[in-house]
């Protein structure tokens, strides 16, 4: 059994290939997707190489019955079934023999090349696997600042109210979610008095007010909220650097107005390494 190259079925591999990298060999998955999803993508990932080793395969087979249809040349027998008569001889049905064999005997003519396969692929049709390959190679990263600067979201909650007492100690660590709730939110004023920490990536906006952000997600990438806490007291990093922050809460306004937000008043700013789960989970 021989394997017959061909766009299609290297397309197949190289998106399985790329699959089972980001799910099966490394974490990368979840730049894109939740924990749970990853059984399906690595089954996904056989699926497509399976059909793409199976599809060239039946192309191998394909073109041998092509070939082999190839090396009948037309002409070699007669349309009703007797043998060539030499050439000069006449047939015996009356019928004067066409010169050379170039005509057939019915009096239609062979059609002009006889066995050219139009199967083949057109070679252009190679540059659909580079995509493919770039993205085994290079998996694109996580949503970063850019995501986060335009589509900013405000955490859903059920209206004003109080919320559970936070745990003893500081500095508390909280997501950027949980923080930026309480902070618009919580008629308790659970923060108040209290150092928390947060974590995330840099983004800022156009008058120079920097955030530390992270990104809620769903299910997958495409369902994003961004979920954005204001730092003062602090020079801003360089945009998509991942920092943790403790500092305090400042109170801007009245819970449940538009004049709360969440404010973080910084007391120190650590660069760190970015995680391998970089969003926030509902």
């Amino acid at each position: 059994m021989r394997l017959r190259l061909g766009p299609q079925g290297v397309l197949l591999i190289l998106c399985g290939a790329a699959l089972l990298r980001i799910a099966l060999f490394s974490e990368l998955y979840l730049r894109y997707v939740k924990e749970g999803l990853r059984p399906y993508l690595v089954v996904s990932g056989v699926v497509l190489i399976v059909l793409g080793v199976v599809g060239m395969v039946r192309r191998d087979h394909e073109d041998e019955r092509s070939e082999a249809h190839d090396h009948h040349e037309p002409g070699d027998e007669w349309s009703d079934g007797h043998d060539q008569p030499e050439h000069g001889d006449e047939r015996t049905d009356g019928h004067d023999q066409h010169e050379h064999g170039d005509e057939r005997t019915d009096g239609h003519d062979l059609p002009e090349h006889v066995g050219h396969d139009h199967t083949r692929n057109p070679r252009i049709a190679w540059l659909l696997t580079a995509p493919a390959l770039a993205l085994l190679l290079f998996p694109p990263p996580a949503l970063g600042s850019y995501s986060a600067e335009r589509e900013e979201a405000r955490v859903a909650a059920q209206g004003t109210g109080t919320f559970p007492k936070l745990p003893a100690g500081d500095p508390v660590d909280l997501t950027v979610g949980a923080f930026a709730s309480r902070a618009e939110w919580d008629t308790g004023a659970s923060l108040k008095g209290r150092t928390v920490r947060l974590t995330g990536f840099v983004t800022r906006d156009d008058g120079g007010v920097w955030y530390v952000a992270r990104l809620l997600v769903a299910c997958c990438a495409a369902d994003v909220q961004a979920l954005k806490v204001e730092i003062r007291g602090a020079d801003a990093p360089a945009a998509d650097t991942w920092v943790t922050v403790t500092g305090t809460w400042r109170p801007t306004g009245k819970p449940g107005s538009e004049a709360a937000r969440p404010v973080l008043d910084a007391a120190s700013v650590q660069r760190i390494s970015a995680p391998s789960d970089p969003y926030e989970k509902r």
